[in-house]
């Protein structure tokens, strides 16, 4: 069997450090990389077997492959603190390493937890995540938010068993959440050279709220669906509004002139 080392990356994490590790502690190797946690965190996870590193936070991406090359394993499975390893997919990741798989990487179905259930519908399921990976062909490309693994030299497989995430206290929570990684996907796409007009600020969400609801089955979810399905189109209005402002922030470009 190929030897597997889990990742995660932690600020301030103690409400949800131990349940996460504790999904993990069947794995070969686990390494905590802690950005600075002032409630405890660190000693936590040592107490759960985990070798802590502590570093500045440079950002997702790079915090995430920093942790990877920490590791004494090629494979890597990355866990955020907020998640948890089901013992269905516990068992299937091992009995995938048993067979020194050829693939570059596997995709785990993440199923969240919310307003009271596990929600199956909307954008949310199964939220395909590339977490599982040999480090040797795969890496986590530079992205504020929303990172994932690009995995080349190799194919990408697909696990059924479930990564749970514990996503969000409340909707309070959740509204504090979209704030801040909206100002990050902003910036994202300020980067990229992206523009956001009225179209975007209109249609967008629209589209984004009827996907959920119609497309994706949110109204199978009853209250619950609704409520995810007017956030998911809020987090699209929010986005292109806070790339506007910066729009219309940005200083103007100075104009050439002629003597």
């Amino acid at each position: 069997m190929a030897g597997l080392t889990v990742t995660v990356i932690t600020l301030n994490e103690a409400a949800n450090i131990e349940d996460c590790l504790a999904s993990v502690a069947w794995a070969d190797e686990i390494v905590v990389v802690d950005s600075g946690s002032t409630d405890g965190t660190p000693d936590l996870a040592r107490a759960k077997g985990a070798r802590v590193i502590v570093r500045g936070w440079p950002g997702y991406s790079a915090q995430k492959n920093f942790a990877a090359g920490e590791g004494t394993h090629d494979w890597i499975l990355s866990v955020d603190a907020d998640e948890r390893i089901t013992p269905e997919l516990a068992a299937e990741i091992q009995a995938t390493l048993v067979r020194d798989p050829a693939e570059a990487g596997f995709r785990i179905p993440r199923v969240t937890w919310h307003l009271g259930k596990w929600i199956r519908t909307t954008d949310w399921y199964p939220d395909y995540q590339l977490r599982l990976y040999n480090r040797t062909r795969g890496t986590w490309p530079q992205r504020r938010v929303h990172e994932s693994v690009s995995a080349t030299n190799g194919p990408v497989g697909q696990l059924r068993g479930e990564l749970q995430h514990f996503a969000y206290r409340d909707v309070s929570h959740h509204f504090q959440t979209m704030d801040r990684y909206t100002t990050l996907a902003a910036e994202d796409m300020q980067a990229q050279g992206r523009q956001a007009g009225l179209f975007d600020l209109t249609v967008h969400p629209w589209a984004a709220f009827m996907r959920n609801y119609f497309l994706r089955r949110g109204f199978m979810d009853g209250t619950a669906g609704f409520i995810i399905s007017v956030m998911n189109a809020y987090y699209v209005f929010l986005k292109f509004a806070k790339l506007r402002a910066a729009q219309s922030s940005a200083p103007d470009r100075p104009r050439s002139s002629t003597l």
